[in-house]
Order: C-alpha cells, then sequence, then structure tokens
C-alpha cells in the first residue's frame, strides 16, 4: 500500500500529461483530442524523496446513463473514491468554465482533501484563469505547466503534509504488526515445548499419527539431484511476475475478460468497438503467483487507420507486446483468424514471446468441431516456427472455460523460461544428426559439434559447426522441430544461431 493520488478534471486540462510527468514515463496517451483517457490508469510517481501511486481518469462529464461519456465519469468516481487525496486540474488559459464549477460543488461535498491545479500556465497571460479558479472554494490555487514542468515543486508542498502523516500510519501499522507477531511466536514456543517430547523421538522422525521412522530409512536417490548435485524440487515454478497482455482486433472481448479475470468493472466495456484507447496495467494475484495483465486497445489493419489517437494506440500496443512474456490473442469465434489475426500472431512470435490463442464467444458457434478444425489446419499451416500454440475457446462475458486461461498461461510461461543442460543437448544431437545426417557441401559433409542453450526467453541455442552459412534453412527446421517434440515445448517460439570456430591456421603461411 502507498499513498494514492488521483488527478482529476474535465475532459483536455492535461491530466495524462500531468500523469506522465510524475511517472517519468510517457505511459499515458496523450493529444489535442479531448476524451482520449477513458479508463483509469496508476503509476508510480516521485516527487524528490516522495512516492506515491498517482491515478489518471478520464475527464469528468455530466453524464449518468450508459453512454461512454457515463461510464468514463463512474471510472472517475471510483478512483476518487479510492485516493487520499485529488488533484482538481483546471485549464488557465481557457479560464473557468460551467463544467469545472459543477464538479467543484460536488467535491465539497466529499470529505477528502481536494487542490486546485492551473495548469497550463505558461505566464502572466494566463494569470486572469488562475485567479478565478480562486472563485471554486477549494482553498489555494498552485499554477503549473505538466508540459514544460513549471511549477511542479508546489505539488511536493502540497502532498508533503499527507505523505508525513501515511508514513505514520505505516510506523504504527508495522510495530501493531511486530508486537502480534511476537506474541505469536511466543505462545507457539510455549505449545511446542509441551509437545514435544510427545512429537519427536531423538533417533527418527514422526508422523503425524506419532509413529517414529529412523533417520537412516529416509533417503534420496540419485534421480533426486542435478549433475552438479542440487536436489531437484518436483514441480517447482518460477515465481517472478508475469507480464501477461491481451491483444487482438477490436471488439473481440479483450476488456470483458480482463474484468471477468479480476472479478470487477475495472476497465470500460460495451458493444461498441474501439473502447479502450490506453494499454490499462493491473497487478493481480493468481494462486498466489504475482501477475501483471495488460488490457490493450483493438489493431485493425494499418491501412483503415486514419484517426491520430488509433494510431497512437496501436503504437502502445505493439509497445506492451514487446514487454510482455506471455500474450493471450483475442479471436471472435464468429469470425475467427483472419488475416488481420494472422499479422498480430506473427508479430508476437517474432518478438519471441509465449502465444496463447482464445476464442471468444463460443456460446454462440452452433458447428464447434468444424470451427475448430479451420483453426487448427489456419494454425499449423502459417505457424510451423511455433506448432502446437495452445487454443482455449470460452465466454468472456459469461465466464463458461474461462478457468482454464490462467493454468494454461503458467504452463506455457515454463516451457518459454526452461533451460536444457548443456549435456543433454550435446547427447540429443548426436543422436538427431545420425538419425539424418547434414548434408554434403562441396564435398564434404558439415559437420555439427557442440551445442548449448545460449538464454530462455524464448528458448535459444547455439550450434557450433563447420560451413556455418552452408547449412540449409530446412535442416534448421528439423533441428527445431526435434528440440520441440523431445524436450516437449509446444507452442514457443525456438531459435538457433550456428556459428563456426575460426581455423587458427588459416592465415598462417607454409613452411618450406
Amino acid at each position: 500500500m502507498s499513498l494514492k493520488v488521483a488527478i482529476i478534471g474535465r475532459p483536455n486540462v492535461g491530466k495524462s500529461t500531468l500523469f506522465n510527468r510524475l511517472v517519468g514515463k510517457k505511459l499515458a496517451l496523450v493529444d489535442d483530442q479531448p476524451g482520449v483517457t477513458r479508463d483509469r490508469r496508476y503509476g508510480k510517481a516521485r516527487l524528490g524523496d516522495m512516492s506515491f501511486d498517482v491515478i489518471d481518469t478520464a475527464g469528468l462529464e455530466e453524464a449518468f446513463d450508459d453512454s461512454v461519456e457515463g461510464m468514463m465519469r463512474q471510472q472517475s468516481e471510483k478512483a476518487f473514491e479510492e485516493c487520499d487525496v485529488a488533484l482538481f486540474l483546471i485549464d488557465a488559459r481557457a479560464g473557468l468554465t460551467p463544467l469545472d464549477n459543477h464538479f467543484a460543488d460536488w467535491l465539497r461535498k466529499r470529505h477528502k482533501p481536494v487542490y486546485v491545479i492551473a495548469n497550463k500556465h505558461e505566464g502572466k497571460d494566463q494569470d486572469p484563469g488562475l485567479y478565478e479558479a480562486y472563485g471554486l472554494g477549494l482553498g489555494d490555487v498552485a499554477p503549473i505547466s505538466a508540459e514544460h514542468g513549471l511549477g511542479i515543486e508546489l505539488l511536493y508542498d502540497i502532498l508533503e503534509p499527507h505523505w508525513d502523516e501515511w508514513k505514520h500510519r505505516q510506523r504504527v501499522a508495522k510495530q501493531h504488526a511486530r508486537e502480534a507477531a511476537i506474541e505469536a511466536l511466543e505462545d507457539a514456543a510455549q505449545e511446542a515445548d509441551d509437545d514435544v517430547d510427545d512429537l519427536i523421538d531423538p533417533d527418527g522422525f514422526a508422523d503425524d499419527e506419532g509413529e517414529v521412522f529412523p533417520s537412516y530409512e529416509i533417503e534420496f536417490s540419485e534421480d533426486d539431484e542435478d549433475e552438479d548435485g542440487e536436489l531437484i524440487v518436483e514441480g517447482a515454478r518460477d515465481n517472478s511476475k508475469i507480464q501477461l497482455a491481451i491483444v487482438g482486433r477490436p471488439n473481440a472481448g479483450k476488456s470483458t475478460l480482463l474484468n471477468q479475470l479480476l472479478g470487477e468493472e475495472r476497465v470500460m466495456t460495451g458493444p461498441q468497438a474501439g473502447l479502450t484507447r490506453d494499454s490499462i496495467a493491473v497487478d493481480w494475484s493468481y494462486e498466489g503467483r504475482p501477475i501483471r495483465l495488460v488490457d490493450t486497445a483493438g489493431m485493425r489493419r494499418k491501412k483503415k487507420i486514419d484517426d491520430r489517437v488509433e494510431k497512437l494506440s496501436v503504437a502502445d500496443t505493439l509497445r506492451v507486446i514487446r514487454y510482455a512474456q506471455v500474450v493471450v490473442l483475442m479471436l471472435d469465434a464468429t469470425n475467427t483468424l483472419d488475416k488481420q489475426d494472422l499479422t498480430i500472431a506473427r508479430m508476437v512470435l517474432e518478438e519471441g514471446r509465449a502465444l496463447i490463442i482464445a476464442v471468444n464467444k463460443w456460446d454462440a458457434i452452433k458447428d464447434k468441431a468444424g470451427v475448430m478444425q479451420e483453426l487448427r489446419d489456419k494454425l499449423d499451416v502459417s505457424f510451423a516456427q511455433a506448432k502446437g500454440i495452445p487454443v482455449l475457446t470460452f465466454s468472456a462475458l459469461t465466464g463458461r472455460g474461462t478457468d482454464r486461461l490462467m493454468p494454461t498461461v503458467l504452463d506455457i510461461h515454463d516451457i518459454w523460461s526452461r533451460r536444457i543442460p548443456t549435456s543433454q543437448l550435446n547427447r540429443w544431437l548426436e543422436a538427431t544428426t545420425e538419425r539424418h545426417l547434414p548434408p554434403v557441401i562441396s564435398g564434404r559433409r558439415i559437420r555439427l559439434r557442440y551445442m548449448t542453450q545460449a538464454k530462455s526467453r524464448p528458448p535459444s541455442f547455439f550450434i557450433n559447426c563447420s560451413k556455418a552459412a552452408e547449412l540449409p534453412e530446412s535442416y534448421t527446421r528439423y533441428l527445431i522441430n526435434g528440440l520441440r517434440e523431445d524436450f516437449d515445448m509446444p507452442g514457443v517460439p525456438i531459435r538457433i544461431y550456428l556459428r563456426s570456430s575460426d581455423n587458427p591456421y588459416a592465415n598462417k603461411k607454409k613452411k618450406r
């Protein structure tokens, strides 16, 4: 938990620009067109020695229905309800508007600290708008320019008392937790002293029923150790945070899936295509495993995009794919795997990411077997370099079938992160090349001498061989398919890099 600061205000006052300034990155989309931001976005901000969570919100609109503006208002209200401090932005160039006055009245009735920030104040020409803001009745007004970084130090003075109060609450909470932990340990130690004679035998180990087994009967076999003698823990997983991105064409159900997984209306959804513009990242946990879920904007064909904001959204989605680890490509079951879907999937695999195909709206399909067979055939033909891509079918709206998604994500992430010992690789290489000999070039057969795994994520291998530049691509594909089959690595891109050893005598003159 951290201090939460929400940036609120009517559309086009510079909320996303200030958000980007505070987090130090261009995370939120910014454009002169009003209403670019629709969902609330969280980021880690820093001002001097203060660090806190900042929330970017959609522009406040006077709409209370199920329209896009109404949903944007609901997202902003949720951000305000969970924040500790709110920064109410107005446009110093344009001055106060009736909408500013309306929401100032709304904020005044809420019992939370709210500070008025006059943005776009770059000089004396914007002073009239600054002075008007005092009429809102919310106290002093801080003039800043988020775009140029002017006046940001005033935000430090505003937030410092709340930061100090938050730190004090944290210290008190930690002290109470420490005292409770010490008390619990003391109670547990007392109980252990009372029961130790009944549970433990000095000559062995006791089970839950008190039966004692001599210590010499508990042994580890050779199969329980790796090549270096380290104990192997069966089923151990990499517990680092998984970056999981949901991508696809517009209106495929990406935002609906994210809400279904989280169990809350975290992002806006609706029948309209293109509701999502920003890529929204949410930290989540699945069975104790930290996950960062990222919902992205829909990607249409490039020639169909003529709106500047949509171009920014697509560029943001491409950035998300580059930083993701596992990518879920959402398809609409009523129009599965068209050219744009194939383009997105190919892009994901070229970036070396693990890919899962998720077919949404499956409950609307009657000939399920026929549609699935057609989809499998297209995948096998189009992505021979990543055979075995997992394909899941479900309904994100009702949640039926979505319970299979996260176990599949964990499995393919493990495959994508797998490392194979060098000794196993070289034994495999010897057997594979004997089964199908490399080709003969200029009267001499190419020799594959040595193999090692260069890295994982995706699995990448170096092979030392003679005449590396002349080894046919078909033979490289044969090696990749063999690795995929023999080491059980379906559905992830595998890369093989060939290199030749330099001949140390190549440049030496022959002795006479």
